[in-house]
């Protein structure tokens, strides 16, 4: 398994020691992000190459272009922002979500927003990911409908999707598609008491024994379905973010994740 960390594990922790960590981890791959302040905005694309060349990571994304699949307004010129960042800053590729407030996303705007941001990935050689997200008011919630507009788009060649196991429990979802799967985002989810329907990144904690969103399934099937990629730990819920020790816990959830998919091969 090829294991990553998004700086959303740690936000409190500068680039620098983020990736310090992550080495020290064993973990090389790495994602940065547009909403912790101290990184895109505030430290030049070339200050972040050089210290992820200094640390030894490789950027497999910034995450993350929102809403992707509103291509008016801001958007085109926030699309090239961000993608210009991407590229030179060394990041692979860019994680794309979209519109997440309750209104619909017609499939040909979805469609033409990716056919518009194709050609921005690849005037910069970047790859996109497609991340569907589950909650019940996402515009976009399921792989197939994404794939589908992929293809109408004529961007297969520079798209993939990000699969989620939060987002992929939400949305209901049975189908991996791993041979289309570019990066995999892993959280858990522990309260007992909050409904599917419910669910928020809020929720979203380090994958452990009590874990219900069935984390060691979804991995054991993209991974005997063929999938070489990285899979990238990314929880959101402030207990996580608060923590003393975010290195001894993540170093936990590594362990058992690691031992929990191999056990089963």
């Amino acid at each position: 398994m090829q294991l990553a960390l998004n700086h959303i594990c740690a936000p409190k922790l500068s680039l620098e020691a983020f990736f310090a960590m992550s080495r020290r981890l064993g973990v090389e791959a790495v994602e940065i992000r547009n909403d912790i302040p101290k990184v895109v905005g505030n430290r030049a694309p070339t200050e972040v190459r050089r210290a992820a060349a200094e640390a030894g990571v490789r950027i497999v994304s910034i995450n993350a272009l929102y809403p992707f699949n509103r291509w008016s307004g801001d958007l085109p010129g926030q699309a090239r922002a961000l993608a210009d960042y991407a590229a030179e800053c060394g990041a692979e590729a860019l994680v794309m979500c979209p519109l997440n407030d309750g209104a619909a996303v017609p499939q040909d705007e979805l469609t033409h927003a990716l056919g518009e941001m194709a050609g921005v990935l690849r005037e910069r050689s970047l790859r996109g990911l497609v991340e569907p997200l589950g909650f019940p008011i996402s515009s976009l919630r399921r792989k197939a409908e994404a794939l589908a507009a992929i293809a109408a788009s004529g961007g297969v060649d520079v798209y993939d999707l990000l699969h989620d196991t939060f987002h992929h429990h939400l949305a209901g979802e049975t189908e991996f598609f791993a041979d289309r799967t570019g990066l995999v985002h892993v959280s858990g989810v522990t309260d007992r008491q909050v409904r599917v329907d419910d669910m928020l990144d809020a929720h979203r904690v380090l994958v452990g024994g009590t874990d219900r969103l069935g984390n060691l399934a979804q991995l054991r099937a993209l991974l005997a379905a063929g999938y070489t990629g990285p899979i990238s730990f990314e929880p959101f819920a402030a207990e996580i973010h608060d923590l003393d020790d975010p290195e001894a816990a993540l170093k936990d959830t590594i362990a058992f994740v690691t031992s929990g998919v191999t056990e089963a091969a």
